[in-house]
């Protein structure tokens, strides 16, 4: 075979294949309708208006001092500057605890939160939902009662049962009070309930042990349950104030939220020179959530749209 035919048997199956594509190409196009193109149109916006917020954020991070308290006030910055960011990060690190500090504190109760809620909350939803325990019934009926009440109502016999423990200006001591939420085991509980109990039984009569089985046959179906679960139990625990405010008497130990709060809180003449900062300090506070969203967006939607046709 020489290298002319060589050429020909390549290029004609790329040509079929470009030439389905067009047709599936056209195809599409014949469904495209003047409602069809309305119905995106309209989302189109409705997405810009979402983002509305983000955008204004950004843009006042970056505004210089001038320009914010323009009247009318103005949307887009004219003259962006990170003169906010720069005052910002001076003012944290100027104080008695450097802002590494504050930001090392928020990353590891973070971590530490989001790991145990997913632990805790998919192993109890687990033993309550697969195993027939002696008033379980009542017991989830009395978790789905706690959603009634505030949860800075809760906080109080939270704090005396951690002040008895010791555990007052700790990492842990923050971390068991908020690996437990209601809302986060109502949700486990009802994607674990979904799944067959027949596959649990073939396991264990092949010999499984029920760690193995919770580990390695219903943890991976639960994937999208589960990223929802981090989404939640991060912003939750990125953007809590009162907890650590509470728990925290220590300078050193305190969160992120709580410095920015307590650096840009004020009122009169304090609050006008502390706008910037409080900008850049919104900003600061919301790009780890939105990044998390972003990696998360797949499995979430999917969890909504299981909900949605299970329920």
């Amino acid at each position: 075979m020489n290298y002319e035919s060589t050429k020909v048997i390549v290029k004609e199956p790329f040509k079929k294949r470009v030439v389905e594509k067009m047709k599936d190409i056209r195809r599409g196009f014949r469904h495209i309708t003047p409602g069809w193109v309305m119905l995106y149109v309209f989302m189109l916006l409705l997405a810009a208006f979402c983002l509305l917020p983000i955008v204004y954020m950004i843009s006042a991070s970056l505004k210089p001092y001038d320009e914010l308290f323009y009247f009318p006030p103005r949307f887009f910055v004219e003259k962006p500057t990170f003169d906010n960011f720069t005052n910002l990060f001076s003012a944290l690190s100027n104080s008695t605890v450097p802002f590494t500090r504050y930001l090392f504190n928020s990353i590891v109760i973070t971590v530490a939160t989001v790991t145990g809620t997913c632990l805790v909350c998919s192993m109890g939803a687990y033993g309550l939902s697969k195993f027939k325990i002696p008033g379980g019934t009542a017991m989830f009926n009395i978790i789905i009662a706690t959603l009634m009440f505030s949860p800075y109502v809760t906080r109080i016999p939270s704090f005396l049962v951690v002040s008895n423990l010791g555990l007052l200006d700790s990492f842990f001591g923050i971390v068991i009070v908020s690996v437990g939420a209601s809302s986060n085991f109502f949700l486990m509980k009802q994607f674990i309930d979904q799944y067959p109990y027949e596959l649990i039984e073939a396991a264990r009569i092949d010999g499984a042990g029920e760690f193995r089985i919770f580990w390695k046959i219903v943890m991976p179906a639960q994937k999208p349950a589960l990223s929802a679960l981090i989404v939640f139990s991060f912003v939750a625990s990125w953007n809590d104030y009162f907890t650590p405010l509470i728990f925290l008497s220590k300078q050193s130990m305190r969160t992120l939220p709580l410095a920015l709060q307590s650096l840009a809180g004020g009122a009169g003449a304090a609050t006008l020179a502390t706008a910037g900062i409080t900008a850049a300090a919104s900003l600061l506070m919301t790009l780890p959530v939105i990044v998390i969203f972003v990696i998360m967006q797949r499995k979430v939607i999917e969890t909504m749209t299981y909900a949605g046709i299970k329920g």
